[in-house]
Order: structure tokens, then sequence, then C-alpha cells
């Protein structure tokens, strides 16, 4: 009931904004979303309104946009991470939610230039020359692993803690290839409501892989961020860990992401067909 009223309490705090603004409200998950749309949005047609808390900013954005749905009000967007949505059956949702091209908006920088500029910044071109694979596919091929488990878990509601995991006990750092059993491990030392053994959620994962899956729809894009943070220090450049730490390199993949990577993305003519169906409605400029 107190998320319920929290949650009205977010659209009642737009609907006044509507007052002294008129244009488009777009809603986001984070205050690290909001810095990249911030850049590619319109800010005199667009305001961006972050939503976020219990029992995920995800649920909640969505929440507060089928309550300013059902009262009819205009102008309203929501963008949210994909997570493994595009991997499950989707039942129609609404218009006014978009959802990003890959996993989340992480992975979308990763998947962009953006990428291809941090590394230029922090890594060693001898060192990277050393690998048959380029430094985007090194670090999907890691993050497959733990994108399965986060996806066994949500799937079969298995509630494994991630956000205190250390990757440094599973990741080789000579090769960034992930152990599977120590991952396992780890998780489940971090879950204290696990029941389940290694072997049985090993088995869980397994089954769960498939060939057909799009890796950028599997693979966290902060566990993606944090195989590069590791690789960074060793086994593609020689950087101390505070120089290359996990938040620092996202804000850095933030200020590398330029508009004209975000219009070559599906979200991007999303938005635009959005804008077409909301006139006089804006979210994005001009292009130049």
């Amino acid at each position: 009931m107190r998320e319920y009223l929290s949650v009205e309490r977010d659209a009642n705090q737009i609907r006044l904004l509507r007052s002294t603004f008129s244009g488009t409200f777009l809603l986001v998950e984070g205050h690290s979303d909001k810095l990249v749309y911030d850049r590619l949005v319109d800010g005199a047609a667009c305001t961006i309104v972050i939503v976020s808390g219990k029992p995920s900013s995800k649920l909640r954005v969505i929440a507060v946009l089928e309550i300013l749905e059902k009262s009819n009000f205009t102008g309203i967007l929501a963008i949210v991470d994909a997570d493994f949505d595009h991997l499950e059956p989707l039942l129609e949702g609404s218009p006014n939610l978009l959802r990003t091209d890959s996993h989340d908006l992480e992975s979308m920088l990763i998947n962009s230039p953006a990428l291809d500029k941090v590394v230029a910044e922090y890594g060693s071109e001898e060192k990277i020359s050393k690998f048959a694979q380029d430094v985007r596919t090194l670090l999907v091929e890691a993050g497959l692993c733990v994108g399965y488990l986060r996806w066994v878990s949500q799937r079969e509601k298995l509630n494994l803690t991630f956000n205190s995991i250390k990757f440094s006990k599973f990741v080789d750092e000579t090769t960034l290839e992930i152990d599977e059993l120590k991952l396992i491990t780890e998780v489940k030392n971090k879950s204290p409501s696990c029941s389940w053994k290694e072997e049985e959620l090993k088995t869980w994962v397994m089954n769960k892989k498939s060939d057909s899956h799009d890796p950028w729809q599997v693979c966290c894009g902060h566990d993606l961020v944090t195989i590069l943070s590791l690789g960074l220090r060793k086994v593609i450049g020689s950087n101390k860990a505070a120089e290359v730490e996990p938040n620092m390199l996202e804000r850095n993949l933030r200020l590398a992401y330029e508009a004209a990577y975000f219009r070559k993305t599906l979200l991007y003519s999303k938005i635009r067909t959005w804008e077409t169906n909301n006139q006089p409605f804006k979210v994005l400029g001009n292009d130049k």
C-alpha cells in the first residue's frame, strides 16, 4: 500500500509540473540514464523525470506511466532498460513505453564507438593485438555467463544476489575468461536465501544457454564495465585499479557517447515514431 501511495505521489508531481511546462515528460530509471538522455533530447521541448525506488526503478517507471495514462495525461513517454524482455514473450505494451535496444543503456554505450574511445585512452595496443578477438567480443563472451545466471535467477525467482559479488574471484586475469563454477559459488555465497547447490545452479544455466540468443540481450552492461575494469589493469592495459574503476569507466562511456551514435539505434527510430503519433509533442531536436 505504501509503495502504491509513493507511485501515486510521483504521478501527482508530474501532473503539477504540467501547469508550468507544456512539453513532453520523459520518464527514466535513474540519474545515470538522465545524464545520457540530457545530451540527446531537446531540453526546450522535453523534460526528463527520474523515477526510482522500490521494488525496482523499472517497475516504478511503468507504474507511474500507467497511472498517468489512465487519467488521459498526454505528452508522456517512458524509456526503461530492456533487461531480458527482448528474450521473453511479451504481451502488448503501451505505445508510450520504450525499451533500450540491448539489455540496458550501459550495454548500448559499450556496443557503440564510445567503447573504442575509452579503450584507446586506457588500453594498450600491444596487449590488445595479442588477442584474436576485439575487446568488445572479449567482454561479451565473458559477460554471457553472468548474464545467464542473472536471467535464471529472475525467471525462476531464485533471489540470487549480484550487487556485492567480486568479479576478481571468477575472472581469469590473463584471458578475461570466467570460471562458471567459481562465479556460481561467489553468487551463492552472497545469497543467503538460496537453497540450491552449485551444481544445480550450473545445470539451470546450461539449460538456459542457446546460440539463438543475442548476447547483447543477455549481457548486463554493468557486468561488462566491471570486466573491462579488470582487463584494463593487466590483460589489455596497465592501469591502477583506481584509474579504471567501474563507476569512472561508465562516466567516461557516457561522455564519449555522441548523438550521432544514438541516431543509428532502433530506440532513436522508435522515439521519432512516437513523436509522429503524438504531435505536437517532441523529444528530440532536429538532426544536424
